[in-house]
């Protein structure tokens, strides 16, 4: 039965992954700087114990993957400032790498991101296709942390959108959006990758459990294979949070504009007004895997949990 350590295990994929884990005949290692994990991640469960640890802290790191087969590292430190994200995803996962090498652990599976291309404009890419080029401090130090994997010759899934109960950044960020432009952008007739949380921690999982001979690459974006229309994403967006869909039109240039004199971040408005289609199929055929309905389905099934967590916000 392989050992499995799950980094940032208290948080939005790691969870899920945690709990991924939890249904297949392996023994999971929790890790996270919280203590006690929350709820049902209290590590209580059969084959199931807990590691405290902090990528921010190097020395706590030491032996926290003795006699681990496989590590799937979901940690990460997203926004606030340079320095510690530099901490925690560079530096730290530099750390963790070096602490499983010497363990002899057999696989390392990063958890990144699409956002380390930076801005642009992506059809049906494949990461061989691209070239990174990451634009903020979160971005540029979650790129390192790839380079300390890959070098390792670990695996990096790159999702671009994540969705699900406890999302705290994509649809709060579109709702935000939303609210405070009077109108419509051009129609919004670009299209974007996006994934279930539960389906992308099933792919964490499975890349880590497969054979060897099964995987093709060292990076892979993970996505359901159908990407989805920005103006039915945020049209779903705006029905789960009550904003009326607006029957105004702006350019994107006026888009622009109204975000900042209303003190909104425009990064959204950029990555909604033109297209970012990112190539999983690598992925699902490599682990043999049929992807869930997609995102029509999926975000249904989430909008009373977002409508509670957003209320309460």
């Amino acid at each position: 039965m392989p050992t499995l350590l799950i980094t940032g295990a208290a948080g939005f994929v790691g969870s899920r992954v945690t709990r991924e884990a939890e249904r297949l005949p392996v023994e999971a290692r929790l890790m996270s700087h919280r203590s006690p994990l929350p709820g049902s991640l209290s590590g209580s469960g059969s084959g199931v114990r807990t590691v405290q640890a902090d990528l921010g802290e190097p020395a706590s790191l030491r032996g926290v993957c003795d006699g681990v087969d496989v590590l799937i590292h979901c940690a990460s430190r997203i926004g606030g400032d340079a320095e510690a994200n530099e901490a925690v995803n560079a530096r730290g996962t530099a750390a963790l790498v070096e602490e499983a090498c010497r363990a002899g652990v057999a696989r390392i599976v990063q958890l990144s991101t699409a956002s380390v291309y930076g801005r642009g404009t992506f059809r049906g890419s494949r990461p061989e296709d691209l070239t990174r080029n990451p634009g903020s401090p979160t971005s540029r130090t979650r790129a390192a942390a790839e380079d300390a994997v890959l070098a390792a010759g670990g695996i990096v899934l790159r999702p671009h959108l994540v969705y699900g109960e406890g999302d705290a950044w994509v649809v709060p960020g579109l709702a935000r959006l939303l609210s405070a432009l009077p109108g419509t952008v051009e129609g919004w007739p670009s299209r974007t990758s996006v994934i279930e949380v539960s389906e992308l921690a099933a792919l964490l999982v499975a890349t880590a459990l497969a054979p060897a001979a099964d995987l093709t690459a060292s990076v892979y974006h993970a996505a359901h294979p159908e990407p989805v229309a920005v103006d039915a994403l945020l049209r779903a967006v705006a029905a789960c949070v009550g904003v009326a869909w607006p029957d105004r039109e702006l350019t994107a240039g006026r888009a622009r504009a109204v975000l900042a004199e209303r003190g909104v971040p425009a990064s959204g408005l950029d990555m909604f007004t033109t297209d970012h289609v990112f190539d999983s199929t690598p992925l699902w055929s490599d682990l043999r895997r049929v992807p869930g309905p997609g995102f029509a389905t999926d975000f249904a099934s989430a909008v009373p949990w977002y409508r509670k967590a957003l209320h309460a916000g």
